[in-house]
């Protein structure tokens, strides 16, 4: 189950349109002040973000909602422990997108949507580099 939440989150990601418009997806002239870090339940971080939440995953492990609407839409998980949050986390860098984290908690978006959410919860601006499956160098064998 937390596989399909990534890939969906994932999904959601690539079609708000998550395309950087700088280092970290920020353009330099709109980028705004960084408060400090949010914590707390989903609800909470939802009012913080000005968010009226759309409870998708409601789980001992998990609580995942959908935020906003049309091109500013994003995803807003929780997570009861911070190994659960760094397990999700590490399924999620095998799709790439963009990801805002705090503790115990990580939205997932379009840049644009995430570093606006940024000035609201604070956080970190996650890029995943992906992975890369398979071997080089004609399986193994070096050419001589």
């Amino acid at each position: 189950m937390r596989k399909k939440l990534v890939v969906a989150a994932v999904l959601l990601a690539a079609a708000t349109g998550c395309g950087p418009d700088g280092p970290d997806g920020a353009r330099k002239d709109d980028t705004p002040k960084i408060p400090r870090t949010a914590s707390g339940s989903l609800e909470h971080l939802a009012k913080e973000a000005g968010c009226r939440p759309d409870i998708q995953t409601d789980a001992a492990d998990i609580r995942q909602a959908n935020c906003g609407e049309g091109g500013g839409r994003y995803i807003l998980a929780t997570f009861s422990t911070d190994k659960g949050q760094a397990a999700w986390f590490d399924q999620a860098n095998d799709y790439g997108g963009a990801y805002l984290v705090g503790p115990r908690w990580i939205a997932v978006g379009g840049a644009a949507q995430l570093t606006k959410l940024r000035g609201r919860l604070g956080g970190t601006l996650e890029r995943p580099a992906p992975h890369h499956s398979g071997s080089s160098g004609g399986g193994g064998h070096e050419a001589r």
